[in-house]
């Protein structure tokens, strides 16, 4: 559509990306209107409160920094107008099964290249190239992978990228795992680099050698912290949205998303609305233009449309990685936990055991991995004076079998018992013996949560996994194939999971209702008077 053919648009979906598209939508002068099912926005990016204590219930790492602040330049403001950012130092701490001493990673490169040296001669210098690597990697991707829909290939036929052939597809066609091991030998350094996989809802045996350039953002970008918490960022972007004109709607359900047929042999059907339910029940219809599906694909596809209209069936799932499920666990303790830092990580020892018991056989490995978020290290508004906050996640396989969590230990059994190990490997990991006593307030999260309260597929915690399959043009595309006008945004679709990918994936749409095929950034600031 051009500009001058502008009209409605109705988003599905109020989770980071839902808000984001919204927002840039309706910059651009779409008419917007999102729909979220419950009563909060966030989705993923969610928040819970109890006794004084505010949890961030998903995302818990500001990475990427860049990609948020394009974001907001594009909406004519920046991340420091919008949020209150602090370098973290350390950026975590680890925890290696066997090793009493744990390894922090600092906010400073050289500081980290100087740890990795006194693990293992010669890795200092060993790190240096591998985050030389790491940074055109990263340059490489955003030029060329993460701002396009693919919808030619001719950015793959760039001049640059065929220069850098030569190096790039050996960093397609090998794991991060064999491309880590060819360079340290120290398993704990292995650890460090290999565990960014996870972020991308895979293991480092699985996913690309490409995804080293993860590493640059860690050991020496720095990590960031929202003070008050990704609700913050959450309330950010809603509030974009809404001074750009957008109308975000909650506890409204969609039920189906509502099509015309075809007018003649061989084209296809045309997006005209969706059907929904709001909180007291009543029915009602949203026509639009465009519908974009913020929410869970496999949700929207196998259960908001007739099946000749879903571009991704349920035989199209069958051959897909879930990613990783999670056990979320969120604990108020009482007195201070110097131990931690604001992220710390806990590395069993048979690395790839846990992996495979995750991926393959399906099962809770044990011992488990972990990681826990300790918010109240810099943030005095997420706790109660003398109180600390935790939230632990431990991946587990995508399976709603495992069942629910909930309050006070009232969760399902296996989700329960996945929780008590957690605390008693923090406790005796970190030397904090009497934690479990400490606790005032604990609630849990199952895969079954995810499933019931996000629609998630298979109760993962992320989405599908970036395996080489999943990956850049591997990845379910942005628009529907069987239906025009019906688009696609979030983790499920590309350019992938996670926080700053969710951004991206909102400004595809943009590009993709603008006709630009371009593999850039869209230039900011969007003004409605360009628009028009």
């Amino acid at each position: 559509m051009t500009a001058a053919t502008r009209g409605k648009v109705c988003v599905v979906g109020g989770g980071i990306a839902g808000l984001a598209t919204a927002a840039l939508l309706a910059q651009d002068g779409w008419d917007v209107e999102l729909l979220e099912q419950h009563a909060e926005l966030g989705g993923r990016a969610g928040s819970w409160s109890a006794e004084g204590f505010r949890f961030d219930t998903g995302p818990s790492w500001y990475l990427m920094p860049d990609v948020f602040e394009h974001f907001f330049a594009l909406m004519g403001t920046s991340a420091a107008e919008q949020l209150d950012l602090r370098l973290l130092d350390p950026g975590y701490r680890v925890f290696f099964e066997g090793h009493e001493q744990p390894l922090e990673v600092s906010a400073v490169r050289a500081e980290n290249v100087a740890r990795f040296e006194a693990l293992e001669p010669g890795a200092g210098q060993a790190l240096e190239a591998y985050l030389d690597s790491a940074d055109e990697a990263y340059a490489m991707a955003v030029d060329h992978f993460l701002y396009t829909s693919f919808e030619e290939f001719t950015s793959l036929a760039s001049r640059r990228v065929l220069l850098k052939g030569r190096r790039l597809a050996p960093l397609l066609l090998k794991s991060l795992e064999s491309f880590v091991a060819a360079r340290f030998d120290d398993p704990r350094i292995r650890q460090v680099l290999g565990y960014p996989a996870v972020f991308l809802g895979s293991s480092p045996d699985r996913v690309p050698a490409l995804y080293h350039l993860m590493s640059r953002m860690d050991l020496a970008d720095g990590v960031l912290y929202p003070q008050g918490g990704f609700s913050t960022l959450v309330d950010a972007v809603a509030g974009l949205a809404r001074e750009a004109g957008a109308t975000l709607r909650t506890q409204v359900e969609v039920t189906a998303v509502l099509t015309e047929p075809p007018t003649r042999r061989g084209a296809r059907a045309t997006v005209r609305g969706v059907s929904c339910r709001d909180a007291s029940g009543q029915e009602r219809v949203v026509e639009a233009d465009v519908v974009v599906g913020s929410c869970d694909l496999h949700h929207l596809e196998t259960r908001m449309l007739p099946a000749e209209l879903q571009t991704y069936p349920e035989r199209w799932w069958a051959r897909r990685d879930p990613g990783p499920g999670a056990v979320l666990v969120m604990l108020g303790v009482r007195g201070e936990l110097p131990e931690l830092a604001h992220h710390t990580m806990f590395f069993t020892r048979d690395w790839a055991a846990n992996f495979d018991d995750v991926f393959d056989a399906r099962q809770v490995p044990d011992p488990a991995s972990s990681y826990v978020c300790r918010p109240s290290a810099t943030d005095p508004s997420v706790a109660p004076q003398g109180h600390e906050n935790l939230f632990v996640l431990v991946p587990v396989p995508a399976d709603v079998a495992l069942g629910h969590g909930g309050v006070d230990g009232s969760g399902d059994a296996a989700v329960e018992q996945v929780a008590d190990a957690a605390v008693a490997q923090v406790a005796a990991w970190a030397g904090v013996p009497d934690l479990a006593d400490r606790v005032v307030v604990r609630r849990t999260v199952g895969p079954a949560d995810f499933a019931a309260d996000l629609n998630a597929w298979s109760g993962g915690a992320l989405g599908p996994g970036h395996v080489l399959t999943q990956s850049a043009f591997f990845r379910a595309g942005n628009a529907s194939t069987k239906v025009d006008g019906l688009l696609y945004a979030g983790s499920s679709t590309i350019p992938g999971i996670g926080l700053p990918m969710c951004l991206i994936s909102a400004e595809l749409v943009l590009k993709r209702l603008r006709g630009d095929r371009s593999t850039g950034r869209v230039a900011a600031p969007i003004t409605k008077e360009a628009a028009r």
